[in-house]
């Protein structure tokens, strides 16, 4: 082992890692609570993967339709979650959403406006009523330019293009964090009394996914390993449209902002399929025809949503179905058409390009597809990881003292489905209170110190690739798992496949375990790769065994060979964490009951 290697020492109150829309805002808060704020990212700052959020942000601001609430924000998130949320969090988040938008708006956002002067809230999958503020289909770069432009003066130290490789303890508590720079290899430890992760999902775990490369489970694995638990790991959500052609940019995100502006899902055969299979829980909310479907998406308060607008799991399922049963597009999809609305809106091109000019852009530039004129290619793609690090509904720390998280990384507010532009509140609402209650944790706990046994272990350990004489390339085992991931672990999933998958991790663990870095640290991409290659590992592991526990079907955990939802597994979440043998272990934990006022609040809106 590898011992005495030179580190560059870093303090703090608080420690960020990661630099999104929940990383952000958590610094911001930590920042204007006093505390001396150092914030990590993997990338460039501004290039986190929040800016791929498009469509919008979900608060119940009632600027578009007055009948929207708080309370029914929360209805239709726990609906959609079929109701595995933490209910805490979705009571939370309905409710501070609209405040967080507009802060979001005072430090100089600048939304899309109705024509009073109102922040434009446009339809959403899920949704009841149109309740996504948003910036065209930009809304994510909004947010962080906003973000950074008003944190930059809050005295928040940056440290750029920096991996964290593990959390340093003092007992029970975090107390720290060890990184390395990625330009140049050099270790750094930073300690403080409080750490928020905010490292985002795992996509990269699947071959297709709308993921950005800094996706590799980081903070879920820095959690686990910490002691931390994982929780509704099973359910990952595959986005029913992402681009499927050309194959350099199969997966790339299509906003669902485009089946928000009245874009319809056609195969083959020219039909519009998603009215063929609405859901029960549904059925009273969704258009009857494509006349009411077309009403809604226009502003009528009379109509319902078109099925286009069902939650995403439900459209992914039906466009498989489509396409395993012959009716798909000639690059294994279906068609997405948003130039159909040339027969109902004059100067539709022009309509069209103010409304979604990215995805104009975007499909003229790679696909050579004018989305004003003809449909685009989409087929699913994995988009999110609803299963993250346990939290508390108010402080969001996990049980390990002094680790906080908030965004993707987080569990809980989703459940087994999220609502497309929940994500980019969750990110303002809990990145806030995970601030708040992470520089609260530090004034209050005197500071700890990690060991320099733990900090030279952790060095160590990541160098050890360095040290061996042969092994394996760690690009060819991950690429591997993606494989497996996709093809067992994907969007249909089976007994059979998913036990294949359990297995075929460990052995790819025990083969990682070996893998040989050439050359310097300097620039070294495959030395990268096999750090990111364990927290894949771990976090594919964990969702693999969650899905192969809950035999049902349920939000976004399809299993072919379980298609329905069972009572049996209505009541419980399901939970990993690493045993004392270093195994992860698995459990069924009962869901705390909701307090009355909030059920009859659901009652109230079925």
């Amino acid at each position: 082992m590898t011992t005495g290697e030179q580190f560059t020492s870093h303090e703090h109150d608080v420690i960020v890692i990661g630099a999104g829309g929940a990383g952000l805002r958590a610094a911001i808060e930590a920042s204007a609570n006093g505390a001396r704020v150092a914030l990590i990212c993997k990338s460039l700052l501004g290039k986190a993967h929040t800016v791929m959020a498009e469509g919008g942000m979900a608060a119940a601001m009632a600027n578009v339709d007055e009948r929207d609430s708080w309370r029914v924000h929360f209805a239709d998130t726990m609906r959609g979650g079929q109701y595995l949320n933490n209910w805490r969090k979705a009571e939370h988040h309905a409710k501070e959403a609209p405040d967080r938008v507009r802060e979001l708006e005072a430090w100089g956002a600048l939304f899309d406006r109705t024509k009073d002067g109102k922040i434009l809230q446009r339809n959403f999958g899920g949704h009841r009523y149109p309740r996504l503020a948003h910036v065209g289909d930009r809304t994510g770069l909004e947010m962080i330019r906003t973000l950074q432009d008003y944190g930059i003066h809050q005295g928040i130290d940056v440290f750029m293009e920096y991996t964290v490789v593990e959390l340093l303890k003092d007992g029970e508590r975090v107390c720290g964090v060890v990184g390395y720079d990625r330009e140049r290899g050099r270790f750094h430890v930073w300690t403080a009394g409080a750490v928020v992760l905010a490292t985002g999902g795992i996509g990269r775990a699947f071959k297709i996914t709308s993921n950005s490369w800094e996706y590799t489970g980081d903070g879920h694995s820095l959690a686990y390993n910490a002691g931390a638990e994982l929780v509704d790991m099973e359910f990952v959500q595959f986005h029913p449209t992402g681009m499927v052609w050309p194959p350099s940019v199969k997966g790339i995100l299509v906003t669902e902002g485009v089946r928000g502006e009245g874009g319809v899902l056609r195969n083959s055969e020219g039909r519009r399929f998603m009215f063929d299979d609405i859901p029960d829980l549904y059925k009273n909310q969704t258009a009857q025809d494509e006349e009411e479907g077309w009403r809604y998406v226009t502003g009528d308060k009379n109509a319902s949503r078109p099925p286009e607008l069902l939650t995403r799991d439900h459209v992914a399922r039906c466009i498989v179905r489509e396409i395993r049963e012959g009716r798909g597009s000639p690059h294994g999809g279906v068609f997405l058409d948003i130039a159909w609305i040339k027969q109902k809106i004059k100067k539709s091109e022009e309509h069209i390009k103010k409304k979604l000019p990215s995805m104009y852009h975007q499909f003229k530039e790679l696909a050579g597809v004018d989305i004003t004129k003809e449909p685009m290619e989409v087929g699913p793609t994995t988009h999110y990881v609803m299963g993250g690090v346990r939290v508390d509904g108010d402080s969001q720390m996990s049980r390990v003292p002094g680790l906080f998280a908030a965004g993707e990384v987080a569990a809980g507010l989703h459940g087994a489905n999220r609502l497309g532009g929940n994500s980019l509140s969750d990110l303002l609402v809990f990145g806030k209170r995970a601030g708040e209650h992470a520089a609260e944790f530090a004034k209050e706990n005197t500071r700890a110190k990690p060991s320099q046994e733990q900090i030279a272990s952790a060095i160590a350990h990541v160098l050890e690739p360095f040290d061996r004489s042969s092994g394996e390339n760690p690009y060819d085992i991950q690429h591997e798992l993606q494989d497996m991931m996709q093809e067992k672990v994907g969007i249909v999933r089976t007994e059979s496949h998913m036990a294949e998958a359990v297995d075929g991790i460990g052995a790819l663990r025990s083969r990682a375990a070996n893998v040989i870095v050439h050359g310097h640290r300097e620039y070294n991409p495959g030395w990268h790769t096999s750090i990111d290659l364990a927290n894949l590992l771990i976090v594919s592991e964990a969702v693999a065994r969650c899905a192969l526990d809950r035999k049902e079907s349920r939000g976004a955990h399809f299993r072919e060979d379980y298609p329905s939802k069972e009572e049996s597994h209505a009541g419980h979440n399901t939970v990993v964490s690493k045993g004392a043998d270093g195994e992860m272990h698995l459990e069924r934990r009962p869901i705390t009951p909701m307090p009355q006022e909030l059920g009859d609040i659901i009652e109230e809106m079925k």
